[in-house]
């Protein structure tokens, strides 16, 4: 796949200012290969390469870029699909060949298809770098786990936001709490324990009043 890169990049490799190419565009001299809503120009670096006299490196390294985003549960759509955006343009910006994947289900749980295919790629040998919104996107508790993998094999882990203050944050966490209860509520119920019980249902009520 042809790697496209920002004006930015392309300016530099030619060896001049980004209003040239700019001027280059509105005279017909050289036309971008794409154009983002927002305005973002990009060029295919194959072609920058030629014009510069230059010419692509031999590609010894066939991995890709894999960007994983994550929500709990389908009333998280919204949020999914921001996520899968700021991935795209993070990865269209600095020219990555990258396959989206997307999950839907607990940080809790670590036999979701997303992150099964994932971790399967990665111990594969076909992924050169991972691009997460946030830590927890891969996993709520265990990802420095997938991260030692990571490292193991040589992949790239690029995390855009560090922060934990994102939206949905509070409503995820109570969505994986509850899923931690509902495991307990199965085994502690058949003790017959009205005593668990209640105890249960209060916790429930508390994280359910969260969401």
């Amino acid at each position: 796949m042809n790697k496209i890169i920002p004006i930015g990049q392309a300016a530099k490799i030619l060896g001049v200012h980004v209003q040239t190419l700019r001027n280059w565009e509105k005279s017909g001299k050289l036309k971008p290969d794409s154009i983002s809503p927002g305005g973002t120009r990009r060029y295919s670096l194959e072609h920058i390469l030629s014009l510069s006299g230059k010419s692509l490196p031999v590609q010894t390294d066939n991995r890709y870029t894999v960007a994983y985003a994550r929500v709990s549960s389908r009333d998280q759509k919204k949020d999914l699909k921001r996520q899968a955006q700021v991935l795209e343009l993070y990865c269209a910006e600095h020219g990555y060949e990258y396959e989206m994947i997307t999950d839907l289900g607990s940080g809790m749980n670590y036999y979701k298809k997303g992150l099964t295919s994932l971790i399967n790629k990665i111990l594969n040998n076909e992924v050169k770098r991972l691009v997460l919104t946030h830590k927890d996107r891969l996993l709520r508790f265990g990802a420095e786990l997938i991260f030692s993998i990571c490292e193991a094999k040589g992949v790239e882990v690029v995390i855009i936001n560090r922060g934990e203050n994102k939206p949905s944050f509070e409503e995820d966490l109570a969505n994986d709490v509850l899923e931690i209860i509902n495991v307990f509520s199965a085994r502690l119920y058949g003790s017959r324990s009205k005593k668990n019980k209640k105890l249960l249902e209060k916790i429930k009520e508390a994280a359910e009043a969260e969401r």
